[in-house]
């Protein structure tokens, strides 16, 4: 058993007066990260050596104090001004990775300056601080005060660290970190392939067709109703101030309530199942066809993420299989491939005599693609008939533009709308 670090989140409600103190929080690490990140682009335009982490923190932090125009920036707490340095630092480093290639992924951006009109705001207290968890469930925060917090479950440990976050809605909450230890479920026999869509989320392997919640379809309304009226209120008037914060609230309503779907939809899974195979979809490419409001309204890179950890906590195995597979092309019998089908046909049948439901064919077909993948110790093929997965050679069923941010899986496995 191997330790692991995980995120707690709860909701806290601050008094007027606290949320005052939180927000001079917020403000003086704000403009602790935009010094910083002034001072090194200055330092660079002038052909200066790269400041480093000790001497930036002298000069934005420790020597601002003692100017007039920083003065007040001794009335929060060091440790939020130095996490914010941090937060810096840790943004430079992976723009320099990502750069030299050394992370991988999507190239990162270079860190960019915090405006005080941004929807998210956060501050992070470390053990440095002393903050504690009161025995009354009150969190107490060093200049801030002892805020009430919503305990929906104990922590397994003392956290090493908190954030404060306060959203676009307005809404407070207290992300703890702690250290906990992997808890591996008991063994089981079965093995699943999920096939992700629009229609149905999910085509299971063993025929389960998990129906689309289409969270933000169903929210349409409302949404357009407080988004035409937020447009007829002036600039900069208290009226437009609480419009957009009705907007913020219909949109994470909406955030929430799929999260809260897609966890108690990834957890069955990973508890019912030994091993877990999806496939690699690039949702950047999909979110570039007609398909993007549903494919966004989906959040499958939400839910594999969910799949990845809870396999890698619980002891589960999961694979992801190559995107250009042509699952739904290949007969899950006999292992003829078909050739590419328009999103209407919905069936098919193959010259083997085989009828195929089009996405329980696709799942079965990532099932035995993942099993293939991740063959025995001796290398024995699981299923020795299947046919290696050709790379297409269009990408006009995908419907995406030849100079998109990456390449695609086709549609093919997506269910029309």
């Amino acid at each position: 058993m191997s330790s692991v670090q995980l995120r707690y989140n709860f909701r806290v409600y601050p008094t007027p007066g606290q949320q005052i103190e939180l927000a001079k929080a917020f403000g003086c690490a704000r403009v602790v990260f935009n010094d910083g990140l002034r001072a090194r682009q200055e330092a660079r335009e002038q052909g200066l050596p790269y400041v480093s982490d000790g001497d930036l923190s002298k000069q934005v932090i420790t020597q601002a104090k003692l100017t007039p125009e920083r003065e007040w920036l001794g009335e929060v707490s060091a440790v939020v001004l130095q996490q914010a340095l941090a937060d810096l630092n840790v943004a430079y480093r992976n723009f320099f990775a990502s750069v030299t290639g050394k992370r991988k992924g999507r190239r990162v951006a270079p860190p960019k300056f915090r405006s005080r009109k941004d929807n998210r705001q956060a501050i992070r207290f470390t053990a440095n601080a002393r903050f504690k968890v009161l025995d009354n469930g009150r969190l107490r925060l060093p200049k801030i005060g002892d805020l009430d917090v919503r305990w929906s479950r104990g922590l397994p440990s003392d956290p090493s660290s908190v954030t404060i976050v306060k959203d676009a809605a307005g809404r407070h909450f207290a992300s703890f970190v702690v250290t906990t230890t992997d808890e591996a479920l008991p063994e089981l026999d079965s093995e699943v392939g999920i096939d992700l869509g629009l229609t149905h989320f999910a085509v299971l392997s063993d025929g389960t067709k998990v129906t689309a919640p289409k969270f933000l379809r169903r929210a349409a309304r409302k949404l357009k109703r407080l988004q035409q009226d937020l447009t007829r209120k002036q600039r900069g008037s208290n009226n437009r101030k609480k419009a957009v914060v009705k907007v913020a609230r219909a949109h994470a309503r909406v955030a929430d309530t799929r999260r809260d779907w897609q966890h108690k939809l990834s957890t069955r899974i990973i508890r019912e199942n030994q091993a877990v195979y999806v496939e690699d979809l690039c949702v950047v490419g999909l979110g570039r066809t007609r398909l993007a409001k549903s494919v966004h309204d989906a959040g499958w890179s939400s839910f594999v993420g969910m799949l990845e950890y809870k396999a890698a906590r619980w002891g589960r195995t999961l694979g992801k299989i190559d995107r250009f597979a042509p699952t739904s092309q290949t007969c899950s019998v006999c292992g003829r491939i078909d050739g590419p089908k328009p999103l209407s046909v919905r069936s098919w049948a193959c010259l083997c005599g085989a009828v195929h439901d089009r996405d329980v064919n696709a799942a079965i077909n990532v099932l035995a693609q993942g099993r293939w993948d991740n063959s025995n110790a001796c290398g024995t093929r699981v299923r020795p008939a299947l046919v290696p997965a050709p790379r297409p050679t269009s990408r006009r069923e995908a419907g995406i533009r030849p100079d998109a941010a990456c390449s695609t899986r086709s549609v093919e496995g997506i269910s029309a709308l």
